[in-house]
C-alpha cells in the first residue's frame, strides 16, 4: 500500500510543476448559481444558505454511475449501503437516509417509505445531471418533513445552445476482479443516451434513456450455482439490473418558463437465498434435489412534474406540482440449483406502494424593493400507500394509510445594507396523523470584503414516524417486536457558522479557501427499547442526539491545474436508553480528509484525475445486554480513485479509463454493532466491493 501512495503523490507533484497553460473550463465559469433554499436562481456568492456544489464536469472526471458514486467523494457524507435490499442512502452528520431530504429539481422524490427521505441514491443517474447541491443543516421551513441533517438537490438539464444535441456513453466495470462481457456474464455495464431539440426560440425538448447492469459480487459466498449446505451460496452483493427513462418539453418566453418532465425507472434485484435445501427424490435410485428459496424484486416508478415561474404583476410565483408512483413488487421461487430451473413461484405482490400527489408553490417580490422582500408558500403532500407483511413484520394484512400533510411558510428577506442581509422564517405544518409542527430558521449574511462572506444560520425541523415505527408487530415464542401508533415526531434543531474567501495571487494563482462550523441536536428521537425481559421491544420517543461539525477547504486554480483540499473533525452524543440503564453521552469523535487534483494537457487535452478519501476510526456506544453499554469501533479506510480521459476527433468522442477504490475496501472490521431484537450483529460494515477498473466512450454531436 506505501508503494501505491508514493506512486500517487509522485503523479500529484508531477501533474502540480508542469500546470502552465490557461483552462477555458475555469474562464467561463464565471459566476455559479444555486436554487436551494433560494427566491429565485441566485448566484452562489450571494445565496444566504452555504450550497456546496458539485457540477457536471467534475460528476463526468469522477465517471460515476450515480449520485451514491459522486456523493461518496464529499466529506460528512457517508453512503451506507444495504446489501440485503440493494439499497444505498446518505448519511450525514452521523444521522441516516430518514433524516436527509432528496430533491430532484427542488421536489421532493418517492420512495419506499414516503417522500422525499430514505431513498436509494443508486436508483438516481448522472446522465443529464447539471449539478448537485448540498446544504447541511436543519432546513424545515423551507424543505418541511425529513429535512433535519440536510438537502440534496440533483439538478437536472434543461437547456441546450445547439439547435440539435446527440451525447452518449458506453461504459464497462469490472466487479474487483471478476469482469464479463456476455449476458450472464460478471461486471458492471452502462449505457446512456440523450436527445436534445430546440424546437424554437421558445419551446425545447430532451428524451433522455439508461442502462445500468450490475452483475453481482460473490466475495465470500460462492454464487447463485452453489448447493452446499453451508449457507455460502449466493452474493454479498446481489445483482440489479436499472433501466430509466424521461422526457422533457420547456417553455421560455418574456417572464414565463414552464417545463414538463416524465421520468420512469425499472429496477430489478436478486435475492438468492443462503440456505439450500436437501429433499430426497424418492425415487428408489437415492436421488435428491437441492432447492433454495430465493426472491425477486420488481420495482416501477413513475415521476410526473410540472414547473412553472412567471410574473403576477411585479410578484413572482414559482409553482411545482407533481404526481409520483412508487411500487416495489416481490415473489418467491423455488429454484432448482444442479438443473438450473424454477420447479414453482408465487404471485407477484407488493413490498411497498406509495402515490404521491406533492404540490409546493412560492410568491415573492411582493414590495418590488431590493431592500426588503418577503416569501409566502404553501405546500401540499397527499401520500397514499401501504406496506406488506415482509416490508416490517405488520400484523394481520398490508398495513395502509392516507396522510395529507398541508403547511404554508413565510420569510422575509432584508438587505439591511450593501454588506449585510437577514432572513427569518416560519412554517406551520398540519397533518391528519400527528400534531401541528412548527418550524423556525434565521440566517445571515455579512460580506466582510469584496470576496468574503460570513454565513450564520439557524433552523429547525421535525421528522415523521416511519411505518415499521407505527406498526410492527412481530410476536412468536422468542421475540416480541411491537411498533407505536402513539409515537410523535422527532425535533431537529441547527447551528451554523460558515466563511469563505477568495482571491487572485499575482503569479496567477486563484485560491480559495472556508471555514465551517455546524451544530446539530435531534430531540424525542425513535428507537427500539426494551420495555421487558428477556425479549419485549416497543418504538418509543426516548433518545437525544447531538452532533458538532467543524470543517475547513482550500483550492488551488492556476491555469490547467486544479487542487482541493479538505478535512473536518465530527463528534456525536447520544444518549440511548434501555430497560435498566443510559449509555454515556460524551461526544466520540470522527476524523476525515479528502483531496482532488485535475490536470489538463495543452498539447492534447488529455485530462487527469485523482480523488481521494480518509475516513478515520469511528466509535460509538452500543448496548451490551446485560452488562449495559460499550464503547464499539468501526475501523478507519481510505478511498482513491484515478482516472485519464482523452477527447478525439474535434472533441466528439471522448475515452475515459481508470481504476477505482484503488486501495481495495470492501468491508471494515466493527464492534460497534449490537443486532436488532431479532437479529444477530455481524462483526464487519459491508462498504463496497473492492477495487475495479473501467473504461468509458463518450460521443456528442
Amino acid at each position: 500500500m506505501k508503494k501505491k501512495v508514493l506512486s500517487v503523490l509522485s503523479l500529484s507533484v508531477a501533474l502540480w510543476m508542469n500546470a502552465q497553460e490557461k483552462d477555458s473550463l475555469y474562464q467561463k465559469k464565471i459566476e455559479e448559481v444555486v436554487i436551494t433554499g433560494q427566491y429565485m436562481q441566485q448566484s452562489i456568492n450571494k445565496s444566504i444558505y452555504k450550497v456546496d456544489v458539485i457540477d457536471a464536469e467534475q460528476i463526468k472526471n469522477m465517471a460515476a454511475t450515480n449520485v451514491a458514486e459522486v456523493l461518496n467523494q464529499s466529506l460528512n457524507i457517508q453512503i451506507t449501503p444495504d446489501t440485503r435490499s440493494g439499497n444505498s442512502t446518505a448519511n450525514i452528520m452521523g444521522l441516516n437516509g430518514d433524516y436527509v431530504k432528496i430533491l430532484i429539481d427542488n421536489i421532493p422524490v418517492v420512495g419506499d417509505t414516503g417522500l422525499g427521505s430514505n431513498i436509494d441514491l443508486t436508483k438516481i443517474t448522472l446522465s443529464n445531471i447539471e449539478r448537485i447541491e448540498i446544504v447541511k443543516g436543519s432546513m424545515g421551513v423551507e424543505y418541511g418533513n425529513g429535512a433535519v441533517a440536510g438537502v440534496i438537490n440533483i439538478i437536472t438539464k434543461k437547456t441546450n445552445t445547439k439547435k440539435i444535441s446527440v451525447r452518449g456513453s458506453l461504459q464497462e466495470e469490472t466487479v474487483r476482479d471478476s469482469y464479463d462481457l456476455k449476458k450472464k456474464g460478471n461486471g458492471r455495464h452502462i449505457q446512456n443516451l440523450n436527445v436534445d431539440y430546440n424546437i424554437s426560440n421558445e419551446w425545447f425538448a430532451s428524451i433522455n434513456f439508461n442502462h445500468n447492469q450490475f452483475m453481482g459480487y460473490e466475495g465470500e459466498s460462492k454464487g447463485y450455482k452453489y448447493f452446499g449446505q453451508d449457507n455460502q451460496r449466493g452474493y454479498e452483493w446481489n445483482p440489479k439490473d436499472q433501466y430509466d427513462a424521461s422526457a422533457l418539453l420547456r417553455y421560455t418566453k418574456n417572464k414565463t418558463t414552464f417545463f414538463y418532465k416524465l421520468t420512469y425507472l425499472n429496477e430489478k434485484f436478486n435475492f438468492y437465498n443462503p440456505e439450500v435445501n436437501r429433499n430426497p427424490l424418492n425415487d428408489g435410485l437415492g436421488g435428491v434435489a437441492y432447492e433454495s428459496r430465493d426472491r425477486r424484486y420488481n420495482t416501477d416508478r413513475w415521476i410526473h412534474q410540472f414547473n412553472i415561474q412567471t410574473n403576477l404583476g411585479h410578484i413572482r410565483y414559482m409553482g411545482d406540482f407533481s404526481y409520483q408512483n412508487q411500487d416495489r413488487k416481490y415473489y418467491d421461487y423455488n429454484y432448482d440449483i444442479p438443473n438450473r430451473q424454477i420447479k414453482s413461484r408465487q404471485d407477484e405482490k407488493s413490498y411497498y406502494k406509495t402515490d404521491v400527489i406533492y404540490s409546493r408553490g412560492m410568491f415573492s417580490n411582493f414590495l418590488d424593493s431590493k431592500v426588503f422582500d418577503f416569501q409566502l408558500g404553501y405546500e401540499l403532500d397527499y401520500t397514499n400507500g401501504y406496506a406488506a407483511l415482509i416490508a416490517g413484520d405488520f400484523f394481520g394484512e398490508a398495513v395502509k394509510r392516507k396522510i395529507f400533510t398541508y403547511s404554508n411558510f413565510l420569510s422575509a428577506e432584508w438587505n439591511v445594507s450593501d454588506k449585510f442581509s437577514l432572513r427569518p422564517g416560519v412554517r406551520l405544518s398540519l397533518s391528519e396523523n400527528f400534531n401541528n409542527q412548527y418550524n423556525y430558521s434565521l440566517s445571515a449574511r455579512y460580506k466582510t470584503s469584496e470576496n468574503s462572506n460570513l454565513r450564520a444560520i439557524a433552523g429547525s425541523a421535525n421528522r415523521f414516524p416511519k411505518y415499521d415505527e407505527l406498526y410492527t408487530y412481530f410476536v412468536n415464542l422468542n421475540h416480541d417486536v411491537q411498533g407505536n401508533p402513539d409515537l410523535h415526531p422527532e425535533k431537529g434543531f441547527s447551528a451554523g457558522l460558515f466563511w469563505n474567501q477568495n482571491f487572485s495571487a499575482d503569479n496567477g494563482w486563484t485560491i480559495a479557501y472556508g471555514v465551517d462550523a455546524l451544530y446539530l441536536d435531534v430531540r424525542d428521537r425513535i428507537e427500539m427499547v426494551m420495555v421487558k425481559e428477556p425479549s419485549t421491544y416497543k418504538y418509543m420517543n426516548l433518545d437525544t442526539y447531538k452532533n458538532l461539525l467543524f470543517s475547513t477547504n482550500i483550492d488551488f486554480r492556476k491555469d490547467r491545474f486544479a487542487l482541493s483540499l479538505r478535512g473536518s473533525v465530527n463528534g456525536t452524543s447520544v444518549s440511548v436508553n434501555d430497560l435498566k440503564s443510559s449509555s454515556p453521552t460524551d461526544f466520540q469523535y470522527l476524523v476525515q480528509a479528502g483531496a482532488s487534483a485535475t490536470y489538463k494537457l495543452k498539447s492534447t487535452d488529455t485530462n487527469f484525475a485523482l480523488y481521494y478519501k480518509f475516513t478515520g476510526p469511528d466509535r460509538m456506544y452500543v448496548s451490551d445486554g446485560a452488562s449495559g453499554f460499550r464503547l464499539g469501533k468501526v475501523d478507519s479506510f481510505h478511498m482513491m480513485d484515478f482516472i485519464v480521459s482523452q477527447p478525439f476527433w474535434n472533441k466528439h468522442f471522448e475515452i475515459s479509463a481508470g481504476v477505482k477504490n484503488i486501495f481495495d475496501v470492501t468491508r471494515l472490521n466493527s464492534t460497534a454493532m449490537a443486532g436488532s431484537a431479532h437479529t444477530a450483529a455481524n462483526g464487519f460494515v459491508n462498504l463496497y466491493y473492492g477495487r475495479s477498473y473501467f473504461a468509458r466512450l463518450m460521443f456528442q454531436f
